[in-house]
Order: C-alpha cells, then structure tokens, then sequence
C-alpha cells in the first residue's frame, strides 16, 4: 500500500535510522545513479555504437547531445512539476519514462532512431534528477536532513564513479546496447519502492499562474538549433545558416518570453547580482571544457591508444575518484579562503591536465602518459567544483538557492553540449576523423590546447570578479561530489525551481 500524500514534513519527518529511512535513500539513490550512470558511461561505447550502426561522428555527437538538450532545456521545469503535482509523483514518472526511453536506446535500429530515444531520456532525467533530492529535502527530519543529503551524494558519486567501468564492461561483453538496457532492471526496482515507501510531498503555495511550458520550450529549441548548425556547420549549406539563424531567434524569444512571464522558469533579476552572473560565466568555461574533454578523451584512448571500451573506462576513473574523496575537504578549504583562489586555480590544473593529454597517442603508456595528466585534471576539478557550487549559492538571496543551483546545473549542462558540437568543428575533425588513428590524433592534438585556452578564461574571469561571499550565506549541503558533467543540485526553501 502507497504511503499516504504529507504535505508538509518539516515538522517531523522520517529519521534517518529508520527502516523508512533507509528506503527513501535507496529510492533516491537508485534514481538518481541511473541518471548518473547514463551520462557517464555513454562516451565509453561511441566508439562501438558508431561502427555497429555504421554511424558518422555527427550521429555520435548527437548521441551525447540528444540527452543533453533535453536536460539541460527542462530540468527547471522538472523542479517545479514535482513540488506543484507531487515529488514522489514526478519522480517516479521520470524514472518510468527514463526507463522506457533506454528500452528503445538498446532496441534503436539505427543511429536516427538512437538519437530520437536519448532526446526522450532527456525528459526523464529532467523529471527524475532534480525530484531526488527534493525527496530527500521533504521526507527527512530536519535534524537528519544533512546526514541524509550527505549520504545520497556520497552514495550518487560512488555510482558516477563505477559507471565508467561498468560501461566499459558491457560493452566489451553483451554489448554497447545493455549500457542502456542495464536502466529497465534498475526502474523496476525503483518505481515500486518509490510507490510503497517514500511518503508523497507538494509545495503548500497556492499557484495561481501555470507553468513556464514555453519558456521551457524555447530554451530547448534555441539549444537545439545552434548544436545543429555547428555540428553540421562543415557543410556549409543554407540549410544550416538558416538553422542557426533560427536558433538565435530562439534564443532572444525565450529572454523575452522570461522578461515579460509574471512567473518565468529563469528570471532574469537573478543576474542582477554580479557574483551570480560572474560564477556562471566560470561554470560556462569549466563545464565546455569538461564537456569535449570527456567526450574526445574516451574515443582517443580506444581509436588511438587501442584501449578497449573497459580499459578505456577505467583509465578515466582517477578524476571522479578524486573528486568523491576530496571534494568535501576543498569545500572546507574554500570557506577558510574564500572561493577567488580555488577557482583560479582549480581551472589552470585542469588546463594542464589537458595539455599533458597531448602525450596520449599510439600505444601510450597508462602509468607514465595518462595517469599523469588525469590525476592533475582531477586535482583540478577537486578545488574548484565545490567552491563553485558554494559561490552560487552565496550570491542570491536564501529564498532563491534552489533556483539558483537549478540554473548554475542548467548552464553547465547547456555549456557541455556546446562544447561537444563545437569542438570537432574547431579542431577541424572529419565525419570520419574516428574511423582513423592517424585522424583522430591530429585534431585531439588540436582540441585539447583549444580546451585548456577556454579554462584559462575561466580562471582570469574567477580572478578578476569572484569575491568573498558573506559570513551567513547559505552553504552547499551536497558536500561529496562525484559526477564530472554538472555541478550538484541544491535545493533552496521557498522556490520551486531546481
């Protein structure tokens, strides 16, 4: 029997010791870590994917970003569906519908028919990503909310770390489609628990107004749009001029629609604070980069390092295992010294991390090329990734820290996609760069420099804008972080936003 609707359980809420307790962490843990999952061991398996359905490194790269632009253009709205209609409501539909969209990635006939069904995974991990925590947030005691918050995010980075290994695993053995398929047994384990013993919880706001529908539109389209026209920008055709030409229209309709809605998805007064707007112009950089780093750096170790799909997964485990155990202590460093010197330096490390990637070529030595230059990308990202997320979060009043959080993970996510449909273009990558060691070595050669130039505008922008947030600003309660592709969700009292 389905645990009873509560509207409100801040008064008292379920103890973290309690066997009711412990099946609310395994339901937002096992939602989550499918998310998780996905988004990092899809890399492992393009190279596989790509010969399989004989596809060109546009599909590839549509295979990354199908998922993305969906996520990306609706996790503010997948926020604000659950605390208006029902967190556990909205959730369970998003791990069904995320469920159902990987069914048909591991059944998809042909590369069109792939990328169709990651656009629709993107909906569910827009539905499912920002309703864990928001579970979390609703049902615990608020003396256990913390500990509980804390595990969750421990608990999510062990997964974003094992993702890459267990992908590369599959792929070497059942094959690239279980990487998706792997998702339909973890739902059907998840949804029943989620209906049988996570309490149901809702805003108690009255709602007067619908929600940002074409606002949310709008973003997805405008991001749509322009990843089209510059993955296929080689082509030079009317075609693509006009697709990006609309995605600009897009683009200013949906800061229009947002300037003129009473009650926007993204309103735009929230980047009247200068620290806000100066830490995701930093987040924009960072996560670009990250983004076509992890993209190329899975299809160089396996096209021209002859890794396979799991050697190459687990050579890429040193950063996120980094990132889980020491992300919580560079939090507590930032707090002593303030943010501006964690984020200028977190992104130099990561920029020479990447420039020591040069080194990875034909039959590249683990211990000695590449080992080196992730463990400095990872040191990297361990300094800068929780003063990021603290930063974002001081710069806005309290009442608006979910939304906040939900737009900083936004960019990010939006910064990744670009940079992944931009950076074969700029490193002058062919359609069929990796079907060819030599190919495909010379514009990683090319792209990692273009990479490490991006983090370094990262750090002089973090350098000459970042200041010293206040004594009593909120603080980051997702303090163990291991997901390389965004930065963790907050949720915030009093906002409906991510």
């Amino acid at each position: 029997m389905a645990a009873p609707p509560q509207e409100n359980q801040q008064d008292t809420g379920v103890r973290i010791g309690t066997p009711a307790g412990r099946w609310i962490l395994l339901t937002t843990v096992l939602g989550s870590s499918m998310a998780l999952l996905d988004s990092t061991v899809v890399n492992v398996a393009l190279p596989r994917i790509g010969r399989d359905l004989d596809a060109d490194l546009a599909a590839l790269q549509w295979t990354v970003n199908a998922y993305t632009v969906t996520l990306a253009g609706l996790i503010l709205l997948g926020g604000a569906l659950g605390d208006r209609f029902g967190r556990r409501k909205i959730f369970v539909i998003g791990v069904i519908w995320f469920a159902v969209a990987s069914l048909l990635c591991g059944i998809a006939p042909n590369a069109p028919a792939l990328v169709a069904a990651r656009a629709l995974q993107g909906i569910g991990g827009a539905l499912l990503t920002p309703g864990s925590l928001s579970l979390i947030q609703a049902s615990f005691h608020p003396d256990d909310r913390g500990k509980a918050v804390g595990l969750w995010s421990g608990f999510g980075g062990v997964g974003a770390a094992v993702g890459p290994f267990v992908g590369g695993w599959l792929v070497d053995g059942p094959g690239w489609r279980w990487v998706f398929l792997l998702n339909v047994p973890l739902a059907l384990l998840c949804a029943p628990i989620a209906l049988r013993h996570v309490p149901e919880s809702k805003d108690g706001r009255k709602h007067a107004r619908g929600f940002d529908v074409l606002g949310a539109a709008l973003g997805a389209l405008a991001l749509a749009l322009v990843t089209y026209a510059l993955i296929e920008a080689g082509s030079g055709t009317l075609i693509v001029a006009g697709t990006a030409a609309a995605g600009v229209v897009a683009g200013i309709a949906f800061v229009y629609v947002e300037r003129k809605r009473d009650d926007p998805m993204m309103p735009l007064d929230i980047f009247a604070s200068r620290q806000f707007t100066a830490v995701n112009l930093v987040t924009l950089c960072v996560y670009a980069a990250f983004g076509g780093f992890f993209f190329l750096a899975a299809l160089q170790l396996q096209v021209v390092s002859g890794y396979s799909a799991l050697g190459a997964g687990t050579a890429l485990l040193p950063t996120t295992a980094l990132m889980l155990l020491l992300s919580a202590r560079s939090g507590d460093l930032a707090r002593r010294i303030g943010p501006r010197i964690p984020l200028t330096v977190g992104p130099l490390l990561c920029a020479a991390g990447m420039l020591l990637m040069l080194r990875v070529g034909t039959d590249a030595s683990y211990v000695l090329d590449v080992l080196p230059a992730l463990l400095v990308l990872g040191l990297g990202m361990v300094t800068l990734v929780a003063p990021l997320t603290a930063t974002v979060l001081a710069s806005v009043d309290n009442s608006r820290a979910g939304l906040a959080s939900g737009i900083n993970n936004a960019a990010a996510r939006a910064a990744g996609l670009i940079a992944v449909a931009a950076l074969p273009l700029a490193a002058g990558m062919g359609s069929e760069a990796y079907r060819s060691a030599a190919a495909f070595d010379d514009a990683f050669t090319r792209a990692m420099p273009l990479c490490a130039a991006v983090l370094v505008v990262g750090a002089i922008v973090a350098f000459t804008t970042v200041r010293r947030p206040a004594s009593d600003c909120r603080r980051p309660e997702c303090r163990t972080h291991g997901s390389v592709t965004a930065p963790p969700l907050e949720r915030g009292s009093g906002t409906s936003g991510a």
